[in-house]
């Protein structure tokens, strides 16, 4: 049997055995299921090695992002040149299990509409900031003229009371 044959059988099989496995990670979280920290893949390759005794690359598992929430995954692991397996992963609260499919949902989407709400309150925030500096310059824009000329005023004072002439910094000389 040629040696890539061989590879390619011996990859088949390790695929097999990690098709059947199921990796645990008991994890500190939140009340809405958001981990205190994260899943990553390094994570993964430690604890299949740890079990399964399968020495896996961690960047042939395709975890684009560390996983932060409680929950059910499967994760793609390229084991071979066109041979991957899904190994099921539970991401468990500590002291707990996982509630069911319906409820990991339903805190999910609760914590997306508090990310959105949080967002439009930053928005909005962020828009009366804008508003009180354009009325802040717009103010400024006519209190200036009205600046210049109590201090042309002014320096006709100062003028007149002595015999120096004035000399404004921000001329150019003549």
């Amino acid at each position: 049997m040629p040696a890539t044959r061989r590879s390619f059988d011996d990859a088949q099989k390790i695929a097999d055995a990690l098709g059947k496995a199921e990796l645990r990670f008991d994890v500190n979280a939140g009340p809405q299921g958001t981990l205190f920290g994260s899943v990553t893949a390094t994570d993964l390759a430690d604890e299949i090695w740890e079990k399964l005794k399968i020495r896996v690359d961690r960047r042939k598992i395709d975890l684009p992002d560390p996983i932060k929430r409680i929950g059910r995954y499967a994760i793609p692991v390229e084991i071979f040149t066109d041979v991957t397996a899904e190994v099921r992963t539970l991401v468990v609260p500590e002291g707990g299990e996982l509630p069911p499919e319906e409820e990991l949902e339903a805190m999910e989407e609760a914590e997306k509409a508090a990310e959105e709400a949080e967002a439009e309150a930053v928005a909005e925030q962020q828009a009366a900031v804008e508003a009180e500096v354009e009325q802040f310059v717009a103010e400024e824009e006519t209190v200036e003229p009205e600046e210049e000329a109590a201090e042309a005023e002014d320096a006709e004072v100062v003028e007149a009371e002595s015999d120096e002439p004035v000399v404004d910094p921000d001329a150019e000389p003549s």
